[in-house]
């Protein structure tokens, strides 16, 4: 079996927690692991065979790839990189036909990488059930028994019982209240969890005949690739033409094959605070409370401070983030309409929308302290063997102090080791690169001065990381 995680996402319907740059599924939302650790692990745990495969973007691929590496080194099956985002079906058909080459009747397990599942038991059960289905040819989704009337999901109604697993009468849209209260009251419905098994040649063959033009630019796409490091690169102009459609709407709402397996594991697909604040154990009050907090007179909230102390006094029913840039207020039946906050970021051009104050690269991380004019302040910390590019600037200049680890600095015809609490000075325009050649992360401050000192002004003349 192929565990296909997808890892994707905007950043937007947890914000500012998520950003476009780090969305949640790099984030440790519910335990202390990210969503996207969980999602390996429970992959691994369900055979010693299973080997995993991401399919993800350009930003995204070097978080994606440490994850594998930390935890999955000796049975990850490849990162597939796509040039643009066309929804779920052309993705996992790029999955398919990555199995496919290897073993037509592999069997794809396909999970997003951004979903909470308590139970990996109960999941273990389900996709081995769901297996037997897929070795046959169905094509098998997972239907979520609901434990609520909830609005915010599809639905599949369910039809003939074969055991562990029933047909697929309908798939349904997203219903009002009182529809929802009807699904559940029938006992016939189940939620869409966005979880898939089938054969790889079986997908293929579907998508083939359902959406012949879809899968006539994946195949091209896919025979254009090319490998780069750890990942695959598809044809970008192939892929670009692909017409963009989900999985639902592509094959499974029009096979004759679609089957379902019932799955009750404490599932959520995390769409929200309100429903990160339902799956989180509550306190007396019906608050969930995470970092430093304090409360009085407050109830049925969610509370996440990342740093600093929040307070908070009489309210009621709300959502209180505290990232080390952005504070969010709202009201906990308003929390879908954060993404229109979003929107007002983007459209002013501000970063909160795309970045945290710590931004995550290849290397390492650098995370903003102060900025005023003609000047910023960075911390910036790098991996044990990592190295910046080597690159100028033509806008700025750069003093680096050395405060923990051991820095090697390539300035243009000198290098240079620092140790902690030594310091250096790049002049405008020198070719310049900083490594850390110890087995501690380094960590520096960087004061950067000039007439611009946006993170564009670099140019680059070699990358270990294949940037442009």
């Amino acid at each position: 079996m192929l565990a296909v995680i997808l890892s994707g996402g905007s950043g937007t319907r947890l914000w500012p927690l998520s950003r476009e740059a780090f969305p949640k599924q790099f984030l440790p939302v519910v335990s202390d692991a990210s969503l996207l650790a969980e999602t390996i692990d429970r992959s691994l745990g369900l055979d010693e065979q299973v080997r995993v495969l991401a399919i993800t973007n350009e930003e995204h691929r070097f978080v994606v790839a440490a994850h594998l590496q930390a935890q999955a080194p000796e049975r990850t099956a490849g990162i597939i990189l796509e040039p643009v985002g066309r929804n779920t079906a052309p993705a996992i058909a790029l999955a398919a036909l990555a199995a496919a080459e290897q073993n037509p009747e592999e069997l794809l397990l396909v999970m997003p990488s951004d979903h909470v599942l308590k139970n990996t038991d109960a999941f273990r059960v389900a996709t081995a059930q769901g297996a037997e289905a897929a070795r046959t040819g169905k094509l098998v989704t997972f239907g979520i028994v609901p434990d609520a009337p909830h609005t915010g999901y599809g639905y599949i109604k369910t039809g003939q019982s074969h055991g562990a697993f029933q047909d697929v009468a309908a798939f349904v849209e997203k219903p009002d209240q009182a529809t929802a209260e009807g699904y559940v009251s029938d006992g016939g419905y189940l939620w869409n969890s966005g979880m898939f098994l089938f054969r790889a040649d079986r997908y293929i063959q579907e998508l083939e005949r359902q959406q012949p033009e879809m899968m006539a630019c994946c195949r091209e796409a896919w025979n254009q690739r090319n490998t780069d490091m750890d990942f695959t690169r598809v044809g970008a102009g192939a892929f670009m033409a692909c017409p963009a459609d989900s999985i639902d709407y592509a094959v499974m709402e029009k096979t004759r094959d679609a089957v379902v397996v019932p799955l009750d594991a404490g599932w959520s697909d995390v769409g929200s605070w309100s429903a990160l604040w339902d799956i989180q154990p509550h306190d007396e009050h019906n608050n969930v409370c995470r970092g430093d907090v304090i409360t009085e007179e407050v109830s049925g909230s969610y509370i996440h401070s990342e740093g600093r102390l929040i307070a908070a006094l009489g309210v009621t029913d709300h959502i209180i983030v505290e990232t080390d840039d952005v504070v969010l207020v709202a009201d906990r039946a308003r929390v879908q309409d954060v993404k229109k906050l979003v929107a007002r970021l983007k459209a002013q051009d501000r970063p909160e929308h795309r970045f945290h104050r710590k931004v995550h690269r290849p290397w390492g991380t650098y995370e903003g302290i102060a900025m005023g004019e003609r000047f910023q302040v960075k911390r910036i910390t790098v991996k044990p063997g990592a190295s910046l590019s080597l690159q100028k600037h033509h806008h700025r200049s750069e003093h680096w102090v050395v405060v923990k680890g051991t820095a090697t600095v390539n300035r243009g015809e000198d290098v240079l080791l620092l140790t902690e609490d030594q310091s250096t000075y790049i002049p405008l325009g020198v070719t310049h690169r900083l490594t850390n050649p110890g087995v501690i992360p380094l960590e520096l401050i960087e004061v950067q001065t000039g007439s611009y000192l946006g993170e564009d002004d670099i140019v680059r003349f070699e990358d270990t990381y294949n940037r442009v």
